[in-house]
């Protein structure tokens, strides 16, 4: 994989057809990532379209543009049509083409220019030219680097600044995790001097759900916590019937493992959920205890050292029951 950089000659020729993607289920990272490169390719008189492989929350619907981002699954002929005849191919905060649901076969078959912008463990070897830093807080801290190293700092707008904080502050915790570092902190500076309002991105993220979603953490912690303080780890396992008998839309556990975390002693926080289809896990660590590998080696998943994910295609409970006997092996490295 060649440097990010080295995408200036590409960029600076004749206007390219480019697509931009995400990974399924998109974050504030990955449509803000999305959405900011969005803006500056756009700049630079390209043909420009954003598709992500699944729906995305409507808390991050106030980004700008993200009305133009095509949603793959309900808008799949349009999707398809984008992807016809292209000559760029963006991969956003993902680095395996799995993690793109149904549009995995066939951004794999593209005869696209292939270019990796990610900050999760483990490339696929398959990009052409990117950047995959692990020490990066946030995909959307990688776009900002691109810009600046591809001497384009003055394109720095409005809607990239803000799309650029909203990916930087969710995925850092609101800068309070230890991804946090200056290199974080100079550049949300730099956005504050082009301009950038961060209080209001607070409020469009955090302030901005319905009073079910609310009810349904306050049942959740009440009902379907378990903590295991002989192995310093804190768990919260939610039945389908849950997410049906409150409503629950795209996004609405967003951030719910993190309260397991605020527990004192806690190293290791998890979230099970039945979707479903499948179950879905998602770690959060303190310290020195490994997600990732715990992730890939127990629940087909992986991402960061301290925020991981998986699945399972077994029931809620009998998930629930592995999940038990890993901490039990563990044990050792949760002390």
């Amino acid at each position: 994989m060649k440097p990010i950089e080295d995408i200036k000659p590409l960029l600076e020729s004749s206007p390219k057809k480019v697509v931009i993607t995400m990974h399924q289920k998109p974050d504030a990272d990955a449509m803000g990532s999305s959405l900011a490169l969005y803006h500056y390719l756009i700049q630079k008189g390209h043909d420009v379209t954003v598709i992500s492989p699944t729906n995305f929350p409507d808390f991050l619907k106030w980004m700008p543009s993200s009305e133009l981002v095509l949603d793959f699954e309900s808008m799949h002929e349009k999707s398809m049509a984008a992807l016809q005849h292209v000559d760029l191919l963006f991969c956003l905060d993902f680095n395996h083409m799995g993690r793109t649901k149904n549009m995995a076969p066939i951004l794999e078959d593209l005869k696209a220019v292939k270019i990796l912008i990610d900050h999760h463990l483990e490339p696929q070897p398959s990009f052409d030219y990117g950047v995959s830093d692990t020490t990066a807080a946030a995909t959307a801290q990688l776009i900002f680097e691109t810009i600046v190293k591809l001497g384009d700092t003055d394109l720095i707008n409005e809607a990239i600044a803000q799309c650029l904080y909203a990916g930087t502050m969710t995925d850092t915790g609101s800068f309070r995790f230890a991804s946090t570092s200056a290199r974080v902190h100079r550049m949300i500076a730099d956005l504050m001097d082009k301009g950038l309002k961060h209080e209001i991105i607070h409020q469009n993220i955090y302030d901005n759900f319905l009073e079910n979603r609310l009810r349904f953490i306050g049942h959740s912690l009440l009902n379907r916590m378990d903590v295991f303080y002989e192995y310093n780890t804190a768990v919260m396992a939610i039945p389908y019937t849950d997410l049906k008998k409150f409503d629950l839309q795209t996004g609405d556990t967003e951030g719910l493992v993190n309260f397991l975390l605020s527990i004192q002693g806690i190293k290791l926080a998890a979230l099970i959920i039945d979707r479903n289809v499948e179950v879905k896990l998602s770690f959060r660590s303190k310290g020195n205890f490994d997600v990732n590998t715990f992730a890939r080696k127990y629940f087909e998943g992986g991402g960061h050292f301290n925020a991981s994910g998986g699945r399972s295609s077994d029931s809620l409970e009998v998930t629930f029951n592995r999940f038990v006997k890993a901490i039990e092996e563990n044990e050792d490295a949760l002390q």
